[in-house]
């Protein structure tokens, strides 16, 4: 268990995620969710990360409630990852420990997070598969 405390996030992150830009439709993003297994993607703009748009964040748009009557469905699907997107998201740096990705994931809930480097650009995504690997791989070290 002590070499995971060294893990670092550079080491064990995706390097090529896939990605959305901030234009794409609803209806497209139902159409990736539904033939990728991700439960998220990274939003970028200009090669720019500023935000992550979640299944949770389409599915919330067709909530009906009392105060909050749904528009019309095609009004809808042409929202963009732009409208629907969750700009303040929590992402690491490639030198981050692997304990505090553990820690992040456990606490917020989340299954995957971007890896930023200076000036929002993407250097890769983190997520609980790649936590639980290492975790593997460091308890067959032992």
């Amino acid at each position: 268990m002590h070499s995971f405390l060294e893990q670092i996030v550079a080491d064990h992150m995706t390097s090529t995620p896939k990605v959305v830009t901030r234009d794409l439709t609803l209806r497209e993003l139902c159409d990736l969710f539904q033939r990728g297994d991700f439960n998220s993607y990274p939003v970028q703009d200009h090669s720019q990360v500023i935000g992550v748009v979640s299944k949770l964040d389409v599915m919330s748009r067709f909530v009906v409630t009392r105060a909050r009557i749904m528009p019309r469905h095609d009004d809808l699907m042409n929202l963009t990852a732009m409208d629907v997107m969750t700009p303040d998201f929590i992402y690491v740096r490639t030198e981050t420990k692997l304990t505090r990705v553990l820690e992040l994931i456990v606490n917020h809930r989340i299954k995957s997070m971007p890896v930023i480097e200076t000036g929002q650009h993407l250097a890769g995504i983190i997520s609980r598969t790649d936590v639980l690997r290492a975790l593997q791989r460091c308890s067959q070290s032992i």
